[in-house]
């Protein structure tokens, strides 16, 4: 799940296209901080850790609660106006988005499960709660079965395959030709195809991280989503894993043990 995390720190100084579309930056520097991403991560996460072997209704209730505790502990981390409402709501309701928001959270269901059908309903749970349009929960799922295929032992032939058929994205285009006409864009439908075009183009960890960066536009999100599933395909490379880790709070990092253990 670290993956994410990184994705999210090394994207986070070109969101908006303040960056030149380009590979050649520095992975980290001052300003590489983590976001909304990372936070509602980190809450979907403990949520799913907290409610293991639950009914679904359990789990959705702890992913609601966890979210608008980590949400409301980091109030400042980015999150868009519909969903810092949604934190704040005495019940909140899901309210029918199709925001990456719902992909770049997922990436614990990617590693927390057994199968691809538990992996794919849980994804699905941890959309539904704010992000219910079809769109939304298809980012969801798409991801988390991506993170399951990868670590799992599925080739990148296997997984483009597998996401085309069942999640009917468009993956044909290059990152070079998606570069060119990239802009700012948060919904999944246009988040989805870059991820994978990042990824299945990438030659290593940072090599996905860096094609995401690349492409411009909402290069936080777009770099988290794809470096959780490059992390799962590829693992994370000590040296950039420790440098990111000192950019994060200790909760966050606890949280990330907990995954750990589970997996062990």
């Amino acid at each position: 799940m670290i993956g994410a995390l990184l994705g999210d720190m090394i994207g986070a100084p070109y969101e908006f296209d303040r960056g030149r579309k380009t590979k050649i930056f520095p992975l980290f520097c001052p300003i590489s901080r983590f976001t909304d991403d990372s936070v509602m991560t980190v809450a979907v996460a403990e949520a799913l850790l907290n409610s293991m072997g639950q009914d679904d209704e359990t789990v959705k209730a702890e992913l609601i609660r966890s979210m608008q505790s980590w949400g409301r502990r980091y109030p400042r981390a980015g999150y868009g106006a519909k969903f810092i409402r949604w934190v704040h709501a005495q019940d909140p309701k899901p309210y029918g988005s199709y925001g990456n928001g719902s992909a770049m959270r997922v990436s614990a269901a990617g590693w927390l499960y057994d199968d691809l059908e538990t992996t794919r309903h849980m994804a699905a749970l941890t959309a539904e709660v704010s992000h219910n349009h079809p769109e939304g929960i298809k980012g969801a799922e798409s991801t988390a079965a991506a993170i399951f295929l990868a670590r799992t032992g599925s080739s990148k032939a296997e997984i483009k395959s597998y996401i085309v058929r069942e999640f009917g994205y468009d993956l044909s285009r290059s990152c070079a030709e998606l570069r060119k006409t990239n802009r700012h864009d948060e919904t999944c439908q246009v988040t989805m195809p870059l991820v994978f075009a990042a990824f299945l183009e990438s030659t290593d960890f940072e090599d996905a991280v860096r094609n995401a960066v690349s492409l411009g536009g909402d290069t936080d999100t777009i770099a988290c989503i794809t470096g959780s599933i490059a992390e799962a395909f590829y693992g994370v490379p000590e040296t950039i894993a420790a440098k990111g880790k000192k950019r994060l709070p200790e909760g966050f990092l606890k949280v990330l043990e907990r995954i750990r253990s589970q997996m062990a």
